[in-house]
């Protein structure tokens, strides 16, 4: 298997997106690690697939998780890592595609593939998409929603050139995918879900934010 490796993975907004690698067998080691945060990093690299695995953050990590990972490892054994928490235990299995910086959610294993087989030919589809990294929650919101109705695009395909809010309401305006650059503007409402015991471990019922799309406007 060799020594354990390292990574510094870079999101780019353009998509040129950076790695970097080394392998380390002692601590002084990771001082490369440091060293190449300050670096750009090489652009081609394939993407890495996480999924979150933690089983002593939350219990449904681990039941939901491995499995996909496994199942997405026996298909891309070079890609696929298990991982420590990534955050949102009530959407196990959680897949974060990085340096892409997607999140994916709700897996089990055969959706896991059919996702990941789709992220990698750079068609992102609406099921099982938790949002953008680099998106706050009504953007990530907006974004899902375009794909849902519009149907799937690449990564880069929408970008975010409006956002305003009033209170829990916001409007979102996206413009893509190229050469059209059609615009939508669209609207998001924040409002509590009802309390419910949102993951495994959760040790009471506690009311999640949810970000609902409640129009969008071709223009």
């Amino acid at each position: 298997a060799g020594p354990p490796r390292w990574a510094i993975l870079r999101y780019d907004g353009t998509g040129a997106h950076r790695q970097q690698w080394g392998t380390w067998e002692r601590d002084e080691d990771l001082a490369l690690a440091a060293a190449a945060l300050g670096s750009p990093g090489e652009p081609g690299h394939p993407p890495v697939v996480l999924v979150c695995a933690h089983g002593r953050h939350d219990t449904c990590c681990a039941l939901r998780g491995r499995p996909a990972a496994r199942t997405l490892a026996e298909r891309w054994p070079d890609l696929v890592w298990e991982c420590t928490h990534v955050g949102g235990d009530r959407f196990a299995a959680n897949v974060l595609v990085a340096p892409d910086g997607v999140y994916y959610g709700g897996l089990d294993a055969a959706s896991a593939v059919t996702v990941v087989g789709q992220h990698l030919a750079d068609r992102v589809h609406a099921a099982h998409l938790r949002g953008y990294t680099d998106l706050f929650p009504a953007q990530q919101a907006a974004v899902a929603a375009v794909l849902a109705r519009f149907g799937p695009a690449g990564r880069h395909a929408y970008t975010v050139t409006g956002t305003s809010r009033a209170g829990q309401h916001w409007l979102i305006r996206l413009t893509g995918p190229a050469p059209g650059a059609t615009a939508y503007d669209v609207e998001v409402t924040a409002h509590r879900a009802p309390p419910h015991q949102l993951t495994c471990n959760g040790p009471a019922t506690s009311a999640a934010m949810v970000h609902e799309v409640t129009a969008i406007r071709v223009g």
